[in-house]
């Protein structure tokens, strides 16, 4: 674009390619920031709690009586939401380190005050979500 088309450009400036993408960069640098600090201060909540406290006999119960399963079908079934809660279990562990890893490196990026300020944010954030 020359310095004459600029000059007399009649749309706003927000219609230019080059601002909508920088808006929308920023649009979605805060939405990843935003889910980020979700996900560094909301505590996990454990399938394996709620499995083990009950929900294992009552799911099972429900199953049966609802899919009139099978003695071998309603044992298959008991393995198979077994692996599944191992597996999720080993996925929340990862999940736990990933939020670890991003908030350490983004506790490095930061000058020892602006940790400090992060830290008091990620406190309330995580007081207000409990």
């Amino acid at each position: 674009m020359s310095v004459r088309t600029a000059l007399t450009d009649s749309r706003p400036s927000w219609h230019n390619p080059r601002i909508l993408l920088l808006l929308l960069t920023i649009f979605l640098c805060g939405a990843a920031a935003g889910a980020l600090a979700v996900r560094l201060t909301t505590p996990a909540m454990a399938p394996s709690a709620s499995w083990s406290g009950g929900g294992r006999a009552w799911t099972l119960q429900m199953m049966q009586k609802e899919l009139n399963l099978t003695p071998d079908q309603s044992a298959e079934i008991e393995t198979v939401l077994d692996e599944f809660v191992l597996y999720y279990q080993n996925l929340q562990g990862q999940m736990d380190d990933f939020r670890a890893e991003g908030k350490n490196r983004i506790l490095r990026v930061l000058t020892p005050e602006q940790r400090a300020k992060f830290e008091k944010m990620m406190t309330k954030l995580s007081a207000r979500l409990r």
